[in-house]
């Protein structure tokens, strides 16, 4: 008669998990020292240096600004009235398929915004874009559709 033991009888079994864990950690370990063993060897060598090439004397865009009392100014440098056409020439002469921007000052007036437009297309300059603001805007305002500026940040308290 065979009498069955009170312990539950369980059969023995192997856990993978912890094998793979360890397997894992030998594999890392063995990487790092043998990477912290190579030394890199390697012969110095004297690289010629890159020499930027000069810039460009044509230029393919220019700014005109028109401000109050009728200041003309090419790309913030301001010119006589006199020198507006001569100098329109000039870029365009250098470079047919210049593009002038032609913006003014909130105080400027029509008529001398469309004096220098008058001249731009007399030196044959044909890509003109304008520069302007909504008529409630002022002077450094956020143009339509940008961002608005981030919050100030709140007072210490005391």
């Amino acid at each position: 008669m065979r009498v069955s033991s009170p312990v539950p009888h369980k059969r023995a079994r192997i856990e993978i998990i912890p094998l793979i864990d360890i397997m894992f950690f030998l594999l890392a370990s063995f990487m790092m020292v043998s990477l912290s063993q190579t030394h890199m060897k390697g012969i110095r060598v004297n690289l010629p240096a890159a020499i930027a090439p000069p810039p460009s004397p044509v230029r393919d865009y220019v700014s005109i600004k028109i401000r109050e009392g009728n200041v003309v100014t090419f790309d913030n440098q301001i010119v006589t009235d006199d020198q507006v056409l001569p100098r329109l020439f000039e870029l365009h002469r250098a470079n047919p398929e210049i593009k002038v921007s032609i913006s003014a000052d909130l105080m400027a007036m029509h008529g001398d915004v469309i004096a220098v437009l008058d001249k731009v297309r007399s030196a044959g300059i044909t890509k003109v874009g304008y520069q302007i603001r909504a008529a409630g805007a002022q002077q450094g305002a956020q143009p339509p559709g940008a961002p608005p500026p981030p919050p100030a940040p709140p007072a210490p308290k005391p």
